[in-house]
């Protein structure tokens, strides 16, 4: 994990080290048909579409890493996912992701925004925890609609007895102000407020709605103000932070949030392209090292364009793109280095030993 995280910093330019990184947590399902597996269990899965929201099979818990690199003149975030860890059911899955937030923090001790983006499963007691462990460390995450809010706590009045610790209780549908119009698709809600999941620490809280009147609203917290961001927002990749102007500056946190969607994507390219699913090793350790094996070519992968100027046009390409590229280049080495130099002129034909040779030419001369 610390590796990779590593190799990772190594590609953030000195002109974006002020520049945010995203640490992404969540977790995903494998489903196994057998029950000789290791820790195999019946699981639920909200994203079934089978008739049946419970299947057998292993829950991985997992870290990404999104650091920024240039693209011309904008920014884009390249995302690396840095491990696996399955989880057993004899420690939660907030305490499983904790500890592997832990791990790597060492690694972004020089970095002056690392900031956890995590859904509502997870913006909960044992995970939050551990952003008072670290001064460089924040949190926006989704959160139940059901959360409690206060409001900050009144100003001593003088009076004497024990001052207020929050104010009052504060309604998601009443007490949000939603912007006059809508932002990348929403009516946007926010203020300061104090929460039973944070303690005594004032965090942002966003509320959403696809309606200004009426209809469901989403609710996010943020430990990360707008004013702690040094963010170059003109320079960004894709709307909204390229078009974010001082009207929006206190939604930026909130912004900050769809990055999380880059593990999402992270799921589908290993399940899809690299057999993340496909094992077939039952002990429990096993399975972890084949995962995390698979999951360290993946990002050597997506870690060469940056590290190899012959393979710099595949930065902005598919991964499917670029893994069929470099198995064809690898298919070509093996050939060449292997038939190619080894043949035996008494058995080939000058013919063949002449096409062979011009196409080694040929390949050099490209390379």
């Amino acid at each position: 994990m610390n590796a990779t995280a590593s190799m990772a910093l190594k590609l953030i330019p000195k002109s974006l080290e002020t520049q945010p990184v995203f640490l992404c947590i969540d977790d995903t399902i494998v489903p196994k048909y057998g029950k000789k597996f290791e820790d195999v269990s019946k699981l639920f899965d909200h994203s079934a579409h089978h008739g049946s929201g419970y299947l057998n099979g292993h829950c991985f818990v997992s870290v990404m890493l999104c650091v920024p690199v240039w693209d011309k003149d904008r920014i884009v975030y390249q995302a690396l996912p840095l491990s696996y860890r399955m989880w057993q059911k004899k420690e939660s899955k907030l305490e499983l992701a904790a500890s592997m937030v832990r791990q790597v923090m060492p690694e972004l001790a020089e970095k002056k925004n690392v900031i956890l983006l995590c859904d509502s499963w997870y913006t909960k007691g044992d995970l939050v925890s551990v952003v008072d462990e670290y001064q460089n460390l924040g949190l926006i995450g989704n959160a139940r609609y059901d959360s409690v809010l206060y409001d900050l706590a009144p100003q001593p009045t003088g009076k004497r007895g024990r001052p207020a610790k929050h104010g009052r209780r504060l309604s998601v549908e009443r007490d949000f102000t939603l912007s006059g119009e809508k932002i990348c698709g929403y009516y946007i809600g926010t203020r300061r407020v104090l929460t039973n999941i944070f303690g005594t620490s004032q965090v942002l809280a966003y509320v959403t709605s696809t309606e200004k009147e009426g209809g469901s609203r989403r609710l996010f917290f943020s430990t990360v103000f707008p004013a702690q961001l040094q963010i170059f927002c003109a320079w960004q990749e894709k709307a909204p932070l390229n078009q974010t102007g001082s009207a929006w500056m206190d939604y930026i946190p909130l912004f900050l949030y769809a990055f999380r969607w880059n593990i999402e994507v992270g799921y589908y390219e290993q399940k899809t392209f690299w057999s993340l699913c496909s094992y077939m090793v039952r002990s429990r350790k096993g399975i972890e090292m084949l995962v995390n094996l698979i999951n360290i070519a993946y990002c050597a992968m997506k870690l060469l364009p940056y590290q190899e100027e012959s393979f710099s046009k595949y930065r902005k390409e598919s991964v499917q793109d670029f893994r069929f590229a470099l198995s064809e280049r690898i298919r070509q080495e093996v050939f060449f280095a292997t038939f190619v130099k080894k043949s035996e002129n008494i058995i080939k034909s000058s013919a063949l030993m002449r096409t062979l040779k011009y196409l080694v030419r040929q390949k050099e001369h490209y390379l």
